[in-house]
Protein backbone atom coordinates (compact mmCIF):
# COMPACT_ATOMS: atom_id res chain seq x y z
CA UNK A 1 0.00 0.00 0.00
CA UNK A 2 1.33 3.83 -1.03
CA UNK A 3 2.21 5.59 2.19
CA UNK A 4 -0.61 8.47 2.50
CA UNK A 5 0.40 11.89 0.70
CA UNK A 6 -2.72 14.31 2.32
CA UNK A 7 -4.03 14.79 5.68
CA UNK A 8 -6.77 13.49 3.27
CA UNK A 9 -5.57 10.47 2.96
CA UNK A 10 -5.01 9.98 6.35
CA UNK A 11 -8.55 10.92 7.56
CA UNK A 12 -9.99 8.28 4.75
CA UNK A 13 -7.82 5.77 6.63
CA UNK A 14 -8.04 6.52 10.15
CA UNK A 15 -12.06 6.05 9.16
CA UNK A 16 -11.24 2.40 8.69
CA UNK A 17 -9.49 1.36 11.53
CA UNK A 18 -10.94 4.05 14.50
CA UNK A 19 -14.67 2.75 15.37
CA UNK A 20 -17.38 4.80 14.52
CA UNK A 21 -18.14 6.39 17.69
CA UNK A 22 -14.26 8.36 18.31
CA UNK A 23 -13.67 9.23 14.39
CA UNK A 24 -16.68 11.09 14.43
CA UNK A 25 -15.83 12.83 18.03
CA UNK A 26 -12.86 13.38 16.51
CA UNK A 27 -14.27 14.70 13.25
CA UNK A 28 -17.83 16.33 13.58
CA UNK A 29 -18.55 20.14 14.91
CA UNK A 30 -21.43 21.34 16.80
CA UNK A 31 -25.37 21.91 15.57
CA UNK A 32 -25.46 22.04 11.61
CA UNK A 33 -21.68 21.74 11.56
CA UNK A 34 -21.50 24.86 9.49
CA UNK A 35 -18.75 26.50 11.44
CA UNK A 36 -16.57 23.41 11.48
CA UNK A 37 -16.58 23.69 7.40
CA UNK A 38 -16.37 27.14 7.51
CA UNK A 39 -12.99 26.43 9.15
CA UNK A 40 -11.50 24.83 6.08
CA UNK A 41 -13.32 26.45 3.38
CA UNK A 42 -12.28 30.02 4.65
CA UNK A 43 -8.55 28.43 4.28
CA UNK A 44 -9.45 27.48 -0.05
CA UNK A 45 -10.43 30.98 -0.13
CA UNK A 46 -7.06 32.78 0.47
CA UNK A 47 -4.79 32.75 -2.64
CA UNK A 48 -0.79 32.74 -2.84
CA UNK A 49 1.54 35.27 -4.99
CA UNK A 50 3.66 33.21 -7.00
CA UNK A 51 7.55 34.80 -7.50
CA UNK A 52 9.84 33.26 -9.63
CA UNK A 53 13.85 33.60 -9.86
CA UNK A 54 14.44 34.43 -6.56
CA UNK A 55 16.76 32.79 -4.27
CA UNK A 56 15.03 29.14 -2.82
CA UNK A 57 18.32 28.12 -0.78
CA UNK A 58 18.86 27.21 2.87
CA UNK A 59 15.16 27.34 3.44
CA UNK A 60 14.33 27.70 7.48
CA UNK A 61 11.25 27.28 9.27
CA UNK A 62 12.42 27.11 12.40
CA UNK A 63 10.70 29.28 14.74
CA UNK A 64 9.38 29.95 18.31
CA UNK A 65 6.34 29.82 19.95
CA UNK A 66 6.14 31.50 23.50
CA UNK A 67 9.50 32.16 23.53
CA UNK A 68 10.69 28.11 23.14
CA UNK A 69 12.28 26.52 19.73
CA UNK A 70 9.88 24.98 17.41
CA UNK A 71 11.44 23.52 14.24
CA UNK A 72 8.25 24.96 12.65
CA UNK A 73 5.34 27.00 13.42
CA UNK A 74 2.78 24.07 14.69
CA UNK A 75 2.10 22.88 18.11
CA UNK A 76 -0.19 19.62 18.26
CA UNK A 77 -3.24 21.12 19.92
CA UNK A 78 -4.70 19.78 22.91
CA UNK A 79 -7.56 17.06 21.85
CA UNK A 80 -9.58 14.94 24.15
CA UNK A 81 -9.93 11.01 23.99
CA UNK A 82 -6.78 11.29 22.18
CA UNK A 83 -6.18 8.12 23.84
CA UNK A 84 -8.83 6.59 22.05
CA UNK A 85 -7.94 7.04 18.90
CA UNK A 86 -5.38 4.86 19.50
CA UNK A 87 -4.16 3.07 22.20
CA UNK A 88 -1.98 5.46 24.67
CA UNK A 89 -2.50 8.09 21.91
CA UNK A 90 -1.01 10.62 23.87
CA UNK A 91 2.11 9.20 24.28
CA UNK A 92 2.75 7.88 21.09
CA UNK A 93 1.99 11.48 19.55
CA UNK A 94 3.97 13.49 22.47
CA UNK A 95 7.17 11.19 21.36
CA UNK A 96 6.50 11.97 17.81
CA UNK A 97 5.94 15.86 18.42
CA UNK A 98 9.37 15.93 20.70
CA UNK A 99 11.11 14.05 17.96
CA UNK A 100 9.60 16.43 15.79
CA UNK A 101 10.99 19.17 17.54
CA UNK A 102 7.33 21.26 18.44
CA UNK A 103 5.29 21.59 21.37
CA UNK A 104 2.80 18.97 22.19
CA UNK A 105 -0.18 19.98 24.49
CA UNK A 106 -2.06 17.46 26.22
CA UNK A 107 -5.65 17.92 27.36
CA UNK A 108 -7.30 18.16 31.14
CA UNK A 109 -9.87 15.60 29.14
CA UNK A 110 -7.04 13.01 28.13
CA UNK A 111 -7.27 9.15 28.23
CA UNK A 112 -2.97 9.25 29.39
CA UNK A 113 -2.37 11.20 32.38
CA UNK A 114 0.20 13.92 32.78
CA UNK A 115 2.33 11.60 34.61
CA UNK A 116 2.06 9.20 32.07
CA UNK A 117 3.26 12.08 29.59
CA UNK A 118 6.30 13.12 31.50
CA UNK A 119 7.23 9.14 31.84
CA UNK A 120 8.02 9.00 27.55
CA UNK A 121 9.57 12.42 27.01
CA UNK A 122 12.40 13.90 27.91
CA UNK A 123 11.63 17.79 26.75
CA UNK A 124 8.86 19.58 28.52
CA UNK A 125 4.81 19.42 26.94
CA UNK A 126 2.16 21.69 27.66
CA UNK A 127 -0.56 21.40 29.13
CA UNK A 128 -4.18 22.61 28.45
CA UNK A 129 -6.71 23.12 31.49
CA UNK A 130 -10.03 23.40 31.64
CA UNK A 131 -11.24 25.21 34.87
CA UNK A 132 -13.73 23.24 37.28
CA UNK A 133 -15.80 24.54 39.84
CA UNK A 134 -13.97 22.53 42.28
CA UNK A 135 -11.15 24.60 42.52
CA UNK A 136 -8.71 22.20 44.53
CA UNK A 137 -9.36 20.15 41.52
CA UNK A 138 -7.74 22.80 39.24
CA UNK A 139 -4.75 23.53 41.51
CA UNK A 140 -4.18 20.21 41.88
CA UNK A 141 -3.63 19.63 37.89
CA UNK A 142 -1.68 23.13 38.22
CA UNK A 143 0.67 21.74 40.88
CA UNK A 144 1.06 18.07 38.90
CA UNK A 145 1.59 20.29 35.66
CA UNK A 146 4.41 21.74 37.54
CA UNK A 147 5.16 18.88 39.06
CA UNK A 148 5.85 17.23 35.25
CA UNK A 149 8.14 20.20 34.19
CA UNK A 150 5.31 21.48 31.39
CA UNK A 151 6.56 25.07 30.24
CA UNK A 152 3.53 26.22 29.68
CA UNK A 153 0.08 26.17 30.41
CA UNK A 154 -3.37 26.60 28.04
CA UNK A 155 -6.24 27.59 28.99
CA UNK A 156 -9.43 27.32 27.22
CA UNK A 157 -11.73 29.58 27.90
CA UNK A 158 -14.27 28.99 25.49
CA UNK A 159 -16.14 26.05 27.24
CA UNK A 160 -17.85 27.18 30.24
CA UNK A 161 -20.87 25.42 28.38
CA UNK A 162 -20.29 22.53 26.44
CA UNK A 163 -21.50 22.39 22.78
CA UNK A 164 -24.10 20.31 21.24
CA UNK A 165 -22.41 17.50 19.10
CA UNK A 166 -25.40 15.63 17.90
CA UNK A 167 -23.02 12.53 16.43
CA UNK A 168 -21.66 12.16 19.99
CA UNK A 169 -25.33 11.78 21.38
CA UNK A 170 -26.28 9.49 18.60
CA UNK A 171 -23.44 7.38 19.33
CA UNK A 172 -23.72 6.95 22.98
CA UNK A 173 -19.84 8.30 23.34
CA UNK A 174 -17.88 7.16 26.92
CA UNK A 175 -14.42 6.46 27.61
CA UNK A 176 -14.36 3.69 27.88
CA UNK A 177 -17.27 2.43 25.46
CA UNK A 178 -20.68 1.31 26.92
CA UNK A 179 -20.99 -2.43 26.16
CA UNK A 180 -23.94 -1.76 23.78
CA UNK A 181 -25.08 -4.35 21.05
CA UNK A 182 -23.72 -1.13 18.52
CA UNK A 183 -20.81 -0.16 19.82
CA UNK A 184 -19.60 -3.72 20.11
CA UNK A 185 -20.29 -4.32 16.75
CA UNK A 186 -18.07 -1.06 15.83
CA UNK A 187 -15.67 -2.55 17.56
CA UNK A 188 -15.25 -5.87 16.57
CA UNK A 189 -15.07 -4.51 13.06
CA UNK A 190 -11.62 -2.95 13.85
CA UNK A 191 -10.17 -5.71 15.29
CA UNK A 192 -6.39 -4.01 15.50
CA UNK A 193 -8.00 -1.03 17.33
CA UNK A 194 -8.99 -3.71 19.75
CA UNK A 195 -6.01 -5.48 19.57
CA UNK A 196 -4.36 -2.43 20.52
CA UNK A 197 -6.61 -1.43 23.55
CA UNK A 198 -6.24 -4.84 25.12
CA UNK A 199 -2.34 -4.22 25.57
CA UNK A 200 -3.27 -1.21 27.07
CA UNK A 201 -4.72 -0.29 30.98
CA UNK A 202 -5.19 3.19 30.14
CA UNK A 203 -9.13 3.73 28.84
CA UNK A 204 -10.64 6.35 31.10
CA UNK A 205 -9.77 9.80 31.41
CA UNK A 206 -6.44 9.43 33.19
CA UNK A 207 -6.20 13.13 34.84
CA UNK A 208 -9.71 12.57 36.55
CA UNK A 209 -10.11 9.56 37.84
CA UNK A 210 -8.17 8.88 41.00
CA UNK A 211 -7.63 12.61 41.62
CA UNK A 212 -10.87 14.18 41.81
CA UNK A 213 -12.81 13.73 44.84
CA UNK A 214 -15.45 10.70 45.13
CA UNK A 215 -14.31 9.69 41.75
CA UNK A 216 -14.57 6.21 42.03
CA UNK A 217 -16.52 4.55 38.66
CA UNK A 218 -17.78 5.63 35.03
CA UNK A 219 -20.86 6.72 36.81
CA UNK A 220 -19.68 9.42 39.04
CA UNK A 221 -17.06 10.67 36.43
CA UNK A 222 -19.60 11.16 33.83
CA UNK A 223 -22.16 12.77 36.65
CA UNK A 224 -19.08 14.50 37.83
CA UNK A 225 -17.31 16.09 34.33
CA UNK A 226 -20.80 17.32 33.18
CA UNK A 227 -21.10 19.34 36.47
CA UNK A 228 -17.93 20.52 37.13
CA UNK A 229 -17.44 23.38 33.91
CA UNK A 230 -17.42 26.68 35.16
CA UNK A 231 -20.12 28.75 34.08
CA UNK A 232 -19.15 31.67 36.21
CA UNK A 233 -15.65 31.78 34.79
CA UNK A 234 -14.29 35.29 34.22
CA UNK A 235 -11.43 37.21 33.55
CA UNK A 236 -10.63 37.26 37.35
CA UNK A 237 -10.45 33.79 37.15
CA UNK A 238 -7.64 34.07 34.65
CA UNK A 239 -5.67 36.42 36.71
CA UNK A 240 -6.08 33.64 39.48
CA UNK A 241 -4.73 30.69 37.43
CA UNK A 242 -2.10 32.89 36.21
CA UNK A 243 -0.86 33.63 39.81
CA UNK A 244 -0.91 30.43 40.85
CA UNK A 245 0.78 28.53 37.77
CA UNK A 246 3.79 31.31 37.67
CA UNK A 247 4.93 30.42 33.85
CA UNK A 248 4.04 30.70 30.39
CA UNK A 249 0.11 31.36 30.15
CA UNK A 250 -1.62 30.64 26.39
CA UNK A 251 -5.31 31.57 26.36
CA UNK A 252 -7.30 29.87 23.88
CA UNK A 253 -11.15 30.49 22.18
CA UNK A 254 -10.16 33.79 21.32
CA UNK A 255 -12.76 34.66 18.44
CA UNK A 256 -13.46 38.31 19.20
CA UNK A 257 -11.10 41.50 19.18
CA UNK A 258 -12.61 42.82 22.37
CA UNK A 259 -11.70 39.56 23.98
CA UNK A 260 -8.27 39.83 22.66
CA UNK A 261 -7.82 42.71 24.32
CA UNK A 262 -9.05 41.59 27.67
CA UNK A 263 -6.63 38.68 27.69
CA UNK A 264 -3.93 41.40 27.28
CA UNK A 265 -5.00 43.02 30.15
CA UNK A 266 -4.75 39.58 32.16
CA UNK A 267 -0.72 39.30 31.40
CA UNK A 268 -1.21 36.37 29.59
CA UNK A 269 1.90 35.72 26.87
CA UNK A 270 -0.35 34.46 24.07
CA UNK A 271 -3.63 33.98 22.87
CA UNK A 272 -5.15 31.43 20.08
CA UNK A 273 -7.78 32.30 17.99
CA UNK A 274 -9.84 29.57 17.96
CA UNK A 275 -13.82 28.21 17.59
CA UNK A 276 -12.76 24.85 19.62
CA UNK A 277 -12.58 23.33 16.16
CA UNK A 278 -16.31 24.15 15.58
CA UNK A 279 -17.63 22.10 18.11
CA UNK A 280 -18.83 25.10 20.63
CA UNK A 281 -20.65 27.96 19.04
CA UNK A 282 -22.33 26.93 15.27
CA UNK A 283 -22.37 30.26 13.36
CA UNK A 284 -19.50 31.70 14.34
CA UNK A 285 -16.93 32.96 12.26
CA UNK A 286 -13.82 30.68 10.96
CA UNK A 287 -10.96 31.55 13.05
CA UNK A 288 -9.08 32.40 10.14
CA UNK A 289 -10.92 35.15 8.63
CA UNK A 290 -10.94 36.64 12.43
CA UNK A 291 -7.03 36.31 12.68
CA UNK A 292 -6.27 39.59 10.70
CA UNK A 293 -8.30 41.22 12.75
CA UNK A 294 -7.29 40.30 16.12
CA UNK A 295 -3.40 40.55 14.65
CA UNK A 296 -3.98 44.30 14.16
CA UNK A 297 -5.75 45.55 17.51
CA UNK A 298 -3.23 43.30 19.75
CA UNK A 299 -0.56 41.86 17.70
CA UNK A 300 1.80 44.07 18.63
CA UNK A 301 1.39 43.36 22.43
CA UNK A 302 0.58 40.04 22.53
CA UNK A 303 1.76 36.62 20.48
CA UNK A 304 -1.01 35.78 18.42
CA UNK A 305 -1.55 31.79 17.33
CA UNK A 306 -4.24 30.29 15.77
CA UNK A 307 -6.20 27.01 15.17
CA UNK A 308 -8.95 25.55 13.52
CA UNK A 309 -9.38 24.37 9.84
CA UNK A 310 -5.44 23.73 9.12
CA UNK A 311 -5.21 20.76 6.84
CA UNK A 312 -1.94 21.19 5.01
CA UNK A 313 1.22 23.05 5.08
CA UNK A 314 -0.40 25.54 2.83
CA UNK A 315 -2.88 26.53 5.41
CA UNK A 316 0.23 27.09 7.78
CA UNK A 317 1.56 29.49 5.42
CA UNK A 318 -1.38 31.56 4.98
CA UNK A 319 -1.83 31.93 8.43
CA UNK A 320 1.74 32.76 9.48
CA UNK A 321 1.20 35.51 6.36
CA UNK A 322 -2.20 36.76 8.07
CA UNK A 323 -0.11 37.20 11.61
CA UNK A 324 0.02 33.83 13.71
CA UNK A 325 3.18 33.59 15.12
CA UNK A 326 2.29 30.07 16.01
CA UNK A 327 -0.64 27.59 14.60
CA UNK A 328 -2.33 24.18 16.53
CA UNK A 329 -3.30 21.20 14.83
CA UNK A 330 -5.66 18.71 16.00
CA UNK A 331 -7.45 16.89 13.53
CA UNK A 332 -4.60 16.25 11.16
CA UNK A 333 -2.56 14.65 13.75
CA UNK A 334 -5.75 12.68 15.37
CA UNK A 335 -6.25 11.24 11.77
CA UNK A 336 -2.62 10.16 11.42
CA UNK A 337 -3.01 8.40 15.03
CA UNK A 338 -5.97 6.81 14.43
CA UNK A 339 -4.79 5.40 10.60
CA UNK A 340 -1.24 4.60 11.93
CA UNK A 341 -0.08 5.37 15.74
CA UNK A 342 2.89 7.08 16.39
CA UNK A 343 4.60 6.52 12.91
CA UNK A 344 0.90 8.20 11.63
CA UNK A 345 1.61 11.41 13.75
CA UNK A 346 5.16 11.64 12.08
CA UNK A 347 3.86 11.40 8.98
CA UNK A 348 1.03 13.91 9.07
CA UNK A 349 4.28 16.60 10.58
CA UNK A 350 5.82 15.71 7.49
CA UNK A 351 2.90 15.99 5.30
CA UNK A 352 2.84 19.44 6.54
CA UNK A 353 6.03 20.19 6.82
CA UNK A 354 6.98 19.24 3.35
CA UNK A 355 3.82 21.43 1.85
CA UNK A 356 4.70 24.35 4.26
CA UNK A 357 8.57 24.34 3.00
CA UNK A 358 7.83 24.12 -1.02
CA UNK A 359 4.56 26.49 -0.63
CA UNK A 360 6.87 29.58 0.81
CA UNK A 361 9.64 28.73 -1.45
CA UNK A 362 7.50 29.23 -4.76
CA UNK A 363 6.35 32.18 -3.12
CA UNK A 364 9.79 33.40 -2.70
CA UNK A 365 10.55 33.21 0.77
CA UNK A 366 13.46 31.78 2.33
CA UNK A 367 12.63 32.05 6.33
CA UNK A 368 9.44 31.28 7.71
CA UNK A 369 10.04 34.49 10.19
CA UNK A 370 10.03 36.55 7.06
CA UNK A 371 6.51 35.70 5.75
CA UNK A 372 3.88 38.21 6.06
CA UNK A 373 0.55 39.28 3.77
CA UNK A 374 3.07 40.34 1.21
CA UNK A 375 2.80 36.68 -0.05
CA UNK A 376 -0.81 36.97 -0.33
CA UNK A 377 -3.01 37.77 -3.04
CA UNK A 378 -5.47 40.34 -3.46
CA UNK A 379 -5.22 41.81 0.42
Amino acid sequence: MTAPLTIAELKTLAERRVPKMFFQYADSGSWTESTYRANEADFAKIKLRQRVLVDMSDRSLATTMVGQKASMPVALAPTGLTGMQHADGEMLAARAAEEFGIPFTLSTMSICSIEDIASVTKQPFWFQLYVMRDRDFVLNLIQRAKAAKCSALVLTADLQILGQRHNDIRNGLSAPPKMTVKNLWQMATRPGWCMNMLKTKRHSFGNIIGHAKDISDMTTLAHWTHSQFDTKLSWNDVRWIKEQWGGPLIIKGILDVEDAKAAVDTGADAIIVSNHGGRQLDGALSSVSMLPDIVDAVGDRIEVHMDGGIRSGQDVLKAVALGAKGTFIGRPFLYGLGAMGKEGVTLALEIIRKELDISMALCGKRDIKTVDRSILADL
